[in-house]
């Protein structure tokens, strides 16, 4: 059995940041009940190297939309990261859900072999074939940053599960 490009893509890009959407949800709502100040979870990190919550939701959202974009050989939206409040944070999420839902599976007919080049032009150039940008780049890079977000949001108390994290399938 074989899965498509947009199979393995699309929904499951939909799934988890509709996963997301809950967790943010449930921290907005943990926020309000315990009288916090959101800008202590939105900022938040799991180490003082890595992004806050706020950005590793942009990141995520980048990489749902960047990917899926590429592979159905269009130009991804541009979103200007300027979120700062977990309304806005939703409103990116449901900007990149619309997107990513608008793409028909007939335009990643030809993406598993599709030339994939990310930063051309630079020192940090990489050109893949559609299958691999996907398996090897940008589900892996996608996935750290939902995870990352959620293992944020559960490190300082929010209750969430690994049912809130998978979202609804």
């Amino acid at each position: 059995m074989s899965v498509s490009i947009y199979t393995a893509s699309v929904p499951v890009f939909t799934q988890m940041l509709g996963g997301l959407q809950g967790v943010l949800a449930k921290a907005e709502a943990h926020v309000a009940a315990k009288k916090l100040d959101p800008n202590a979870l939105l900022q938040a990190r799991l180490y003082p190297d890595m992004f806050p919550l706020l950005r590793q939701v942009q990141v995520a959202s980048d990489f749902a939309k960047g990917v899926a974009a590429r592979l159905a050989g269009v130009e991804p939206p541009k979103l200007d990261d300027t979120e700062q409040t977990f309304a806005e944070l939703q409103a990116r999420i449901a900007s990149v859900l619309t997107f990513i839902q608008s793409l028909d599976a007939a335009q990643f007919a030809d993406a598993d072999t599709r030339e994939i080049v990310t930063q051309a032009g630079t020192p940090k150039e990489k050109r893949f074939t559609g299958s691999s940008y996907l398996c090897n780049y940008g589900l892996p890079h996608f996935f750290f940053h939902t995870t990352t977000a959620y293992a944020i949001l559960r490190h300082n108390g929010v209750e969430v599960g690994k049912k809130d994290y998978i979202g609804t399938y």
